[in-house]
């Protein structure tokens, strides 16, 4: 999964002119369907004049979530994006409304707003800060545990490289990703 979250001041989805939902202080998150993270702890509000000690739940903020597959696009060759590795409409609707029903069950679930899954939507937000951040859960297929370039694997299609980046990734559990998560917390937002 990767998402684009952003602190904002307010943000709306509109989808055919019509305002659908729209939230005030909080946090508009642009998902990319995928495995879980953890987004109703990330701490990027201030508390007493000190920066990035609380999350959206300590500020009791709301969460616009919309569905992007875009953000799955893959723009390493040329100039088209290509979304090959974005998952199938029918089980991203799937694990998108997972998705919501896991952060409604952990947070206020009427301060858990969404767009309109597969619409063409117009986003509004006044963005603060700004404060963007990038959530990808798919990190280990970004970095090469070998940290140097082979020869040889670069020949093979980079496949041995690939293959140890798979069992790093494989090997440590979600919670050794992210402290203070079990594993079976681990999956959800």
């Amino acid at each position: 999964m990767r998402a684009v979250v952003q602190r904002v001041a307010l943000a709306s989805v509109s989808v055919d002119g019509n305002v659908i939902s729209s939230i005030s202080r909080g946090l508009m998150v642009l998902v990319g369907i995928g495995t879980g993270m953890d987004i109703l702890n990330i701490r990027v509000f201030d508390a007493n004049g000190s920066m990035w000690k609380s999350n959206v739940k300590d500020i009791a903020g709301q969460v616009l979530c919309v569905s992007q597959f875009t953000l799955m696009a893959n723009t390493t060759k040329g100039n088209k994006p290509d979304f090959h590795r974005a998952m199938s409409s029918n089980a991203s609707r799937e694990l998108y409304a997972t998705f919501l029903e896991k952060m409604r069950r952990l947070y206020v679930p009427d301060r858990i707003q969404d767009g309109q899954f597969g619409a063409m939507m117009d986003v509004s937000l006044t963005n603060e800060g700004p404060v963007t951040l990038t959530l990808d859960t798919r990190k280990f297929e970004y970095v090469s545990v070998s940290g140097g370039t082979n020869k040889k694997s670069s020949e093979n299609g980079n496949k041995e490289a690939k293959n140890q980046t798979a069992d790093a990734a494989g090997s440590r559990s979600a919670a050794s990703v992210n402290p203070g998560l079990t594993d079976s917390e681990a999956d959800v937002p």
